[in-house]
């Protein structure tokens, strides 16, 4: 423990106005106005409510009353805080006093502090070793004292150390007059997502909620910030890492009115909100970022069982045989006639419906790219459990070196109390000719054909193909 007397450090100035911008790449950009008291000619200026994760670099001022008012000549960044590991690395060399308990006594050391306690890393022949530093006093007596544990004592704080990151200008001022300021900065450590909210109905529309989780960990507090969030690849050259985001409310009602303005900004989108919002150090923040109500999806069940394969031909050991259980996905048009038509950031989607007794459940989730408005969507929600599918090939013959002839058969079954519709897709690569069938298909794309299976209650169907592929 270190007993010390802290001078007081320079008055903050308190921001008029701050604007925060938040990227959804672990960054934030700060824009802050405040009113300074300058004097003519040379001075120095500090601010230490700043973000700890600030970027230093990137640190700009200007003066808005009048920019001509002052030149800055020198603009410094102070990071060495104040904690005990500080304090006597800075104090080695100085005199000390060490206060120790031998049993029910106290024993008191006074002398010069020879080596502060730290971790040192070594790097003989390219192998990196650490070693610990233990602390050495030597007392006025002349004795050596290597290591003691108790309270430390310093006579005062060593120059440098502040208590807060601290901005330095040296400024030379052309006049003494009050002057508002604007500072900017990119920080690290903030970051935001969206998580969307998808409850099902029983008419085949669905009600969506959208939310913002903004995370901070800049290491300071923005109070009635002008909140923007931006959605977009923004290309960064940087080395710190950013962090991520948190979850989602699953149940909440949606805002009655918009809380988020959307604008398009260069190759991005651009969400401001509308109200005063204070961001803490160290909090997750949600804010509700759109709704839609009455929003129609279409559910598929898809039996797609080469998928992820790329570019298989034919050969003697078949692929993509046996049992499927076909894949759930709800699709939906991101567009007015749909009542969204707002573009939808990169974040997860919680799909949900309500049970007989009225208590809502969760389905599934998935994940979603930055989406425009009118975008088709299509979200993986699980696997089905009472509609099943059967995979065989039940005839191969190489006719050369590069031609194969393949016959299929894809046994579906519905064992639902109700009719249902199940997609099958068949994938091929290379030059392919369907030969022979017993149902039509539609042709996706030149690797992709879909077989469209109506079923009623406990039907079983069966659909056979052969087909030629040239490679």
């Amino acid at each position: 423990m270190i007993s010390i007397a802290i001078a007081a450090l320079v008055t903050v100035v308190t921001p008029e106005s701050t604007e925060l911008t938040v990227y959804n790449q672990g960054f934030g950009f700060v824009k802050e106005v405040r009113s300074i008291q300058l004097k003519q000619g040379r001075q120095t200026i500090a601010i230490e409510d700043v973000a700890s994760m600030i970027d230093p670099t990137s640190v700009g001022i200007r003066s808005l009353s009048n920019k001509d008012s002052f030149n800055v000549l020198e603009q410094n960044y102070q990071y060495d805080l104040i904690s005990p590991a500080a304090i006597l690395n800075k104090s080695v060399g100085q005199r000390v006093r060490f206060i120790r308990t031998l049993g029910s006594k106290k024993d008191v050391l006074e002398g010069t502090l020879l080596s502060a306690p730290n971790a040192i890393v070594a790097s003989p022949q390219g192998q990196s070793q650490q070693t610990y530093n233990g602390m050495v006093i030597r007392t006025d007596d002349g004795r050596i004292v290597l290591d003691p544990t108790g309270e430390v004592e310093v006579e005062h704080v060593p120059n440098g150390l502040i208590s807060k990151p601290t901005l330095l200008w040296d400024l030379d001022c052309s006049e003494a007059a009050r002057n508002s300021i604007e500072l900017s900065y990119i920080t690290h450590g903030m970051s935001w997502e969206a998580n969307y909210v998808m409850t099902l109905g029983s008419d085949s529309t669905a009600d969506l909620q959208g939310w913002v989780t903004l995370d901070n960990h800049s290491g300071t507090t923005y109070e009635n910030a002008k909140l923007k969030l931006l959605a977009g690849d923004v290309n960064q050259v940087r080395q710190n890492a950013g962090f991520g985001g948190g979850g989602g409310f699953a149940f909440a009602r949606a805002a009655p009115t918009p809380t988020f303005q959307e604008q398009s900004l260069f190759e991005y989108h651009l969400y401001t909100l509308q109200r005063p919002a204070t961001v803490r150090d160290k909090e997750s923040k949600q804010i509700s970022l759109l709704s839609g109500r009455n929003v129609p999806y279409v559910k598929k069940l898809i039996v797609d069982s080469m998928q992820g394969y790329n570019n298989y031909y034919p050969s003697e050991g078949s692929v993509g045989e046996g049992s499927i259980k076909p894949q759930v996905r709800l699709e939906f048009t991101n567009d007015e006639t749909s009542h969204l038509g707002m573009p939808l950031p990169k974040g997860k989607f919680r799909i949900y419906q309500r049970d007989s007794e009225g208590s809502v459940q969760l389905l599934g989730e998935d994940q979603i790219d930055h989406t425009p408005r009118n975008e088709h969507l299509s979200l993986v929600v699980g696997r089905s459990f009472d509609v099943a599918a059967n995979r065989k090939r039940t005839n191969f013959k190489q006719i050369n070196n590069h031609l194969a002839q393949e016959s299929f058969e894809i046994e579906v079954r519905n064992r639902k109390t109700t009719a249902d519709t199940v997609f099958v897709l068949e994938r091929h690569w290379g030059d392919w000719t369907v030969l022979d069938k017993n149902t039509e298909f539609t042709k996706l794309d030149s690797q992709t054909m879909q077989f469209q299976v109506p079923l009623e209650p406990n039907e079983v169907r069966t659909i056979s193909y052969t087909v030629q592929t040239k490679y």
